[in-house]
């Protein structure tokens, strides 16, 4: 099998493959074969029908299967034999079968090279969760407001309407939520700070294919969501080009991450099983090895 590699950027290969009338043929009887098995053909029997009536009846479809099955063989013996690393699906184009012989191409991004750069002792400060009595008579605000605008009293009978014996036991499940509230942005802020690090540190191409893959399924989900809350067809195409702009960064961000997280993961040696989530498993890891600093 010949196997061109054409080096388009820094990741970015087009590869060429060209599968040889031998290997092509012996796919295609195999394929013939199995066609044979379940064909119907007027005048012969199941399983009795011969190559040359196959061909004029089943052609095109022997030829759509034998490609079926030979280019992605094609292609994985093809990467191997060049050693690529391709880090998500390739494209595949111009595929051809003519005078017996296969040809297609492939262009795929390879696995950037990841130097996450010092990923131990990052320095992270956690705020604390301690919730002050500002911080309960906020929130009672937002419910004096009512959602009708009307001024509501918060009193014991207010209280009762939520569930509770009285105002005080209201308020003491009321700073327990918002302290639960506040462990949870602590977690996330603390993570944000040794991802900002991770960032800064790391050297890496990022691959645009993924990006892009991301990128789309990401403007599908808000596009999804803005339509389930009742966005008419014509504004959400006008926010389109507005929102896949906002997502662009955020999603080049992502993979970033998880491309030095992935080689954290390899240098470290840390694996994950199959309900586990690699990346949180690391990031369990950086914040163990973290430097932790008291909140001024």
């Amino acid at each position: 099998m010949k196997v061109d590699v054409k080096k388009i950027d820094t990741l970015k290969r087009e590869v060429k493959f060209e599968v040889p009338r031998e290997r092509v043929s012996k796919t295609m009887d195999e394929v013939y074969e199995a066609i044979g098995k379940y064909a119907k053909v007027k005048g012969f029997r199941l399983g009795k029908v011969p190559r040359a009536v196959l061909a004029n009846s089943h052609g095109k479809l022997a030829e759509e299967e034998t490609i079926k099955k030979l280019v992605p063989q094609a292609y994985q013996e093809g990467i191997g034999q060049h050693q690529l690393n391709p880090i998500d699906l390739p494209q595949i184009s111009d595929v051809a079968l003519k005078d017996g012989i296969l040809s297609f191409k492939a262009t795929l991004d390879v696995r950037p090279e990841v130097k996450p750069g010092p990923y131990k002792g990052i320095k992270v400060t956690r705020k604390s969760s301690k919730v002050s009595e500002e911080d309960i008579n906020k929130t009672l605000e937002f419910f004096k407001k009512g959602r009708d605008g009307a001024e509501t009293v918060i009193d014991d009978a207010f209280a009762r309407g939520m569930g509770f014996p009285n105002l005080a036991d209201f308020k003491q499940a009321l700073s327990r939520q918002l302290e639960l509230d506040k462990d949870r942005q602590n977690r996330v802020d603390v993570e944000n700070q040794v991802v900002d690090a991770l960032i800064k540190n790391a050297r890496l191409v990022v691959p645009q294919s993924l990006v892009q893959r991301q990128l789309q399924h990401r403007l599908n989900e808000t596009l999804k969501r803005l339509k389930d809350q009742g966005m008419k067809d014509e504004e959400i195409q006008k926010k389109q080009a507005e929102i896949t702009a906002s997502l662009q960064t955020m999603v080049e961000r992502d993979v970033k991450v998880y491309l030095i997280l992935e080689e954290i993961a390899k240098q470290e040696k840390i694996e994950s099983g199959q309900e586990e989530n690699l990346p949180a498993k690391v990031m369990e890891f950086l914040l163990r090895q973290a430097k932790w600093e008291e909140a001024k």
